[in-house]
């Protein structure tokens, strides 16, 4: 799942062949790419300088894809930057403005309010500007290939953003960018929410290591992305979920071949949410599944998140959704607005985790 690559493009070579030129971009002179100091410092290899080699591709591009493209210490290093930076941006410090002069392109198949208000808002109070491109300004893959898409953003921005629903759209921009592309989520994980969702449990517990988190309900991509985030933090976690909504097995395997957590799929929420640290769950019908809505909330009946289900967990568990919820449905009212769910700490997190992300893909 890796973007990989049998070589450099001929525009990847055309960029190389600029190198350490000065370009013309949005009215602002500034350097090729390549050749561009951040953050006060030379721009250096990032195998000489950090061991995040592992994550990228060719022309020292820092994607972020997936989380276990990345080894605990790295993923560590981010949350402790997005702690650190959150504490300036909560005591009203505006002084830390290291996207000063840059842009980001934001490209969205999908419409969501938190990913396009925390990463717009997170840039700019970080000093860049975005740029948000709806479904029916670029037609990913329609209208235009993606791999043109990417070269062609990639010429006028910093960093693209993008929110798609198929994964093979993300590698496709990855394979042919020559900036950075952070994931907003695809149909098969979301690696921005996870980092949000740790930094909001290591707030809450001090430690994302040896927590117990249940997931409870469908077996997608949020899934998807908990079994890459237990392939590098140990933990123990559950996927309690209808027999015919399991998570992709290869995910599931690769979670497990990875051996640092303890992984169970379960189909009775009572039995796997005992001694859980976090219950954690999602809507039933994702976009572009609204169609199942109905038949889905029969598969899933006795899957719904209630207090009943909390009091079995225990006293020390938290309730945790990635939003938007359907009150009522995968969750009740009196758990969303309880004191133990920390739902909506896990969101204004998501800001402050992807301004982490945004600069670590950035070098800053």
């Amino acid at each position: 799942e890796r973007a990989t690559r049998a070589g450099p493009s001929d525009d990847m070579r055309a960029a190389a062949d600029v190198h350490g030129t000065l370009r013309r971009h949005g009215g602002i002179l500034r350097r090729s790419r390549r050749d561009r100091r951040t953050c006060g410092k030379p721009r250096v290899a990032c195998e000489a300088e950090t061991n995040w080699s592992r994550a990228m591709v060719e022309n020292d591009v820092r994607h972020f894809l997936h989380l276990d493209d990345f080894s605990k210490d790295e993923l560590s290093a981010m949350l402790q930057r997005a702690s650190e930076v959150k504490a300036k941006i909560k005591g009203g410090d505006r002084s830390f403005q290291p996207f000063k002069g840059m842009s980001m392109a934001m490209i969205f198949t999908k419409p969501s309010m938190r990913t396009r208000v925390s990463f717009e808002t997170g840039f700019h109070l970080l000093g860049g500007h975005a740029v948000y491109l709806g479904p029916n300004d670029i037609g990913i893959g329609k209208r235009e290939a993606t791999k043109d898409v990417a070269r062609v953003l990639s010429r006028y921005n910093d960093l693209i953003m993008a929110r798609l629903f198929a994964h093979q759209d993300l590698i496709d921009l990855a394979q042919y960018s020559t900036v950075p592309i952070i994931n907003g989520l695809t149909d098969y994980n979301h690696p921005c929410q996870l980092m949000a969702d740790a930094l909001t449990i290591k707030e809450h517990f001090g430690r994302v290591d040896g927590i117990k988190m249940v997931y409870i309900g469908d077996g997608n991509n949020m899934v998807h992305s908990m079994l890459r985030l237990a392939a590098v933090f140990p933990m123990e976690f559950v996927c309690c979920c209808p027999e015919s909504y399991v998570p992709d097995p290869t995910t599931v395997k690769r979670a497990m071949d990875a051996g640092f957590s303890k992984i169970e799929i379960s189909h009775s929420p009572m039995d796997a949410v005992k001694g859980a640290d976090v219950i954690y769950t999602d809507v039933w019908a994702s976009m572009g599944q609204k169609e199942e809505a109905e038949q889905r909330r029969k598969d899933f009946t006795g899957f719904q998140v209630n207090m009943a289900l909390m009091d079995a967990a225990g006293p020390q568990c938290k309730f945790m959704h990635c939003l938007p919820a359907e009150r009522g449905v995968e969750c009740t009212d009196e758990v969303i607005e309880s004191n133990r769910s920390i739902v909506f700490d896990e969101a204004e997190n998501r800001m402050h985790a992807q301004n982490a992300v945004m600069l670590y893909s950035l070098d800053c």
